[in-house]
């Protein structure tokens, strides 16, 4: 990672500015560097940086722009901006004449240095910055590495990323922090009592599975993550359009969040008894593809009318849930890239969630502002229970009418979860163009303000 844990003598400072603090700066400058600085126009506007010449030559130090309020609302992580505009080299922060969040704006930086490379040799660069007293080290590291692994995940094609990869992806995790895995797969999930699992993934040539990870103390607070590892998702027999499929290799989204949050976890040492549940899948059209107008049973025992093969993940998600709540785990947790409905209201920076504990539900909106991890809640709505009844099962799939999409999927979660504290994200898991710190691709949103709310808690 681009990040020192020792200052540095030779670093370069970086000095954040503000338009007033410019003015400031520049009547305390020496002579030379303040007419440098008035001839070269920089006013300190978000973004802006200038370098500042030394006696024999060399690179003095450089002014970054730290823009107006109003300017910096509109976006986060403002110094990881700067980052690909700084030549080589090894720099330390100077944040004193601005209001920053210094450990934010160092995870940022390191954000801002991720690349996937897995298809496409890129030229390395070498840009370092020395850790600030105060930044905890270990804790950036960790949330930029679970970043990084959700990112190349979510990125790398389904042809290279179906369930036997992503298998392997959650079995590598596991193994680095000692933590216990089963796989059950194949005609192990009838068996097994996973019917709908196993019929999503029925018309692929890559077997289903459900890859199930356990790590901490085993009396320890229980929380279990249930991610959607749908690794491509074509529509089944209701194929989607061409345009919609395009992006479907991030379908296992949910899956590649609950691995980076699980590192962060783990990694970090929160005192939690940590289960991770994937069911890894893909929607294929086959002959033993299920058919809209299927009636599915369930690992909890209700009925599921399939109005649309396009509304699997919350199929696999169901049968999964199932399983954790049999443990009552003291908070459940189901990431997932289910509807376009959450996109349609908020768009892809800002994901729903949903649950019923309202101080829960204060905590989480309070940490995805303080970290920087937009969340927005809405509601588990009660009277649209009825658009999931079908009458002919005990449930819907995919209610007529498209109204409330995510509210409909996640009332269709929650009646799979009743012993414990429930927690649902529709995530996005894109990031459709460049912003600072989130490069076009896989984007790993909501667990950052999930891990807060859990070291919080526990």
């Amino acid at each position: 990672m681009p990040i020192l844990t020792e200052a540095i003598d030779t670093a370069t400072e970086l000095t954040m500015l503000d338009p007033d603090g410019l003015t400031k700066w520049i009547e305390a400058a020496d002579p030379a560097i303040k007419t440098w600085v008035e001839s070269s126009r920089f006013g300190a506007g978000l973004g802006e940086i200038l370098t500042l010449p030394g006696a024999q030559g060399n690179l003095a130090g450089i002014l970054v722009g730290w823009g107006t309020p109003q300017a910096r609302s509109r976006d986060r992580f403002h110094l990881a901006g700067i980052v690909p505009k700084l030549p080589d080299g090894t720099y330390r922060l100077n944040p004193e004449a601005v209001e920053m969040s210094v450990s934010q704006e160092v995870l940022g930086w390191l954000l801002a240095e991720y690349s996937f490379d897995r298809y496409r040799e890129r030229g390395e660069r070498d840009v370092n910055l020395v850790c600030p007293d105060g930044v905890g080290t270990d804790r950036v590291r960790a949330m930029a590495e679970a970043a990084a692994l959700c990112q190349d995940l979510i990125n790398t094609p389904a042809r290279d990323m179906g369930p036997d990869e992503l298998e392997s992806a959650f079995l590598d995790l596991a193994q680095k922090y000692g933590a216990e895995t089963t796989v059950i797969r194949g005609e192990e999930l009838e068996t097994g009592n996973f019917p709908m699992i196993a019929a999503v993934g029925a018309a692929s040539h890559r077997e289903p599975r459900l890859l199930d990870m356990t790590w901490g103390r085993a009396d320890a607070p229980k929380v279990t993550i249930v991610g959607k590892g749908v690794c491509f998702d074509t529509g089944g027999l209701n194929i989607k359009p061409g345009a919609s499929m395009g992006l479907m290799k991030k379908d296992m989204g949910g899956a590649a969040t609950s691995l980076g949050l699980a590192l962060m976890v783990m990694a970090l040492g929160l005192d939690i008894r940590l289960r991770v549940l994937v069911p890894a899948v893909e929607n294929a059209i086959s002959g033993p593809a299920f058919r809209p107008g299927d009636i599915l049973p369930s690992r909890k025992g209700l009925t599921v009318e399939v109005n649309n093969t396009d509304a699997e993940g919350r199929l696999v998600l169901a049968d999964a849930l199932a399983l954790a709540d049999e443990e009552s785990p003291d908070l459940i947790i189901s990431l997932a890239t289910l509807t376009g409905a959450a996109r349609v209201a908020l768009g892809p920076d800002v994901p729903p969630f949903y649950t019923d504990d309202e101080d829960l539900a204060g905590s989480l909106a309070a940490s995805a502002q303080s970290v920087a991890d937009p969340l927005w809640r809405l509601p588990f709505w009660n009277p649209y229970e009825y658009m999931i009844e079908p009458g002919i099962a005990d449930l819907d799939n995919a209610p007529a009418g498209g109204m409330a999409g995510s509210i409909t999927a996640a009332l269709f979660l929650r009646r799979f979860v009743e012993s414990s504290t429930y927690l649902h994200l529709d995530l996005y898991g894109w990031t459709p163009a460049a912003k600072p710190a989130r490069p076009k691709g896989g984007a790993f949103q909501g667990a950052r303000a999930i891990f807060d709310v859990l070291e919080e808690r526990y």
